[in-house]
């Protein structure tokens, strides 16, 4: 597969990954090479990894962080950063990110502020930080439960997507990663949207082109808009209520944590309904994408009272302003629309009619 050019970046694909990045530490000569893994990534894909690096005599040094969306935080950070200063990193070190969309994002985060920014590339282990988190420069750390609110968008030197990682990730990963690919169909392309509902009649050789298109969606959009003004809010479909969902089943202790995706599906199903009654998507499309949500994504309850307490989570999301909670929402499968500003009322309903 080709490699894809962003703004100030390049996404390569399996064995390109290896020669590209041997070519830079070869032509760069980082100082030093430092790998963030977390506690899945370094039992299961550092080996594998480890084997493709020619570092040469550049000295590597591998820090480990613990798996998890609760585990995306400034402590976090603070423990990478304190590494860094122990093995001298200075401005001309390496930080590459080796795992899913919680280790790219934290530590394109720790690289974007150590020294005021080293060089990072991100080499994605999960489909989701594959189709989705590694690519467009969006770094960052939660705040508490509450999603992604601490974070710099500022882009890696490369990404390197190698596709035989996905072979070490539970079935439930994978899933959570197939609900980004499914929302770059539905903000941007039927035609993708349509092929990804139809999965039965692929098999496992028609992922790799299907990551590589998910890929080219989201680089048109974040190329067009890289600091997410206007267009790249597109990208946010099924986020405004999926991230309130995912921040209320992280935060809550009588509640089991949600994927990122799992969470996304159920926002994209609630966003899709409110469509509907405020942008005009047809009750036929509403239905299609209920129906090829549904094929892949199990529905979860959720209470009156988780309702209410979800709505007022609303109130952090970055799309926000003046106190006003903005949704991106669907008049077609293929053309979104931002700045969509619904009721509470009409949000309590669509959690009715995703209930039902």
């Amino acid at each position: 597969m080709n490699s894809i050019s962003t703004k100030k970046s390049v996404v390569y694909f399996n064995t390109d990954v290896y020669s590209e990045l041997n070519n830079y530490i070869k032509n760069k000569k980082p100082s030093t090479i430092f790998i963030l893994v977390d506690t899945n990534t370094n039992e299961y894909c550092l080996p594998h990894f480890q084997e493709q690096l020619e570092s040469g005599d550049i000295v590597v040094e591998v820090m480990e962080m613990p798996n998890g969306e609760d585990h995306k935080t400034i402590d976090i950070c603070m423990g990478v950063w304190e590494a860094l200063s122990e093995y001298n990193a200075d401005r001309k070190s390496l930080l590459i990110n080796l795992g899913g969309g919680v280790v790219t994002d934290l530590g394109g985060f720790v690289a974007s502020t150590y020294m005021r920014g080293i060089a990072y590339i991100n080499i994605p282990t999960s489909l989701l930080a594959m189709v989705d988190a590694s690519v467009g420069g969006k770094t960052g750390v939660d705040l508490g439960a509450l999603k992604n609110q601490v974070g710099v968008i500022n882009e890696g030197i490369m990404v390197g997507v190698d596709t035989s990682f996905l072979s070490t990730l539970p079935q439930n990963e994978m899933v959570s990663g197939f609900a980004e690919m499914i929302k770059h169909g539905l903000i941007y392309d039927k035609t993708y949207w349509n092929t990804l509902t139809n999965l039965e009649d692929l098999d496992i050789s028609d992922l790799d082109k299907l990551i590589y298109d998910s890929v080219v969606i989201k680089n048109k959009v974040v190329s067009e808009d890289p600091t997410e003004k206007g267009l790249r809010k597109i990208l946010n479909f099924g986020h405004t209520l999926g991230h309130a969902i995912e921040s209320y089943f992280l935060g809550n202790g009588d509640k089991t944590p949600l994927l990122h995706g799992e969470a996304i599906a159920i926002g994209m199903l609630l966003e899709a309904y409110l469509s509907t009654k405020t942008c005009g998507l047809s009750h036929s499309e509403f239905h299609t994408i209920t129906e090829g949500i549904l094929k892949t994504f199990s529905k979860v309850p959720i209470s009156k009272a988780d309702q209410e307490i979800i709505i007022k989570l609303l109130v952090h999301d970055k799309k926000n302003s003046h106190g006003v909670v903005k949704f991106v929402l669907l008049e077609a499968i293929g053309t979104p629309k931002i700045d969509c500003v619904v009721s509470n009322e009409l949000i309590l309903e669509a959690f009715d009619h995703y209930s039902a």
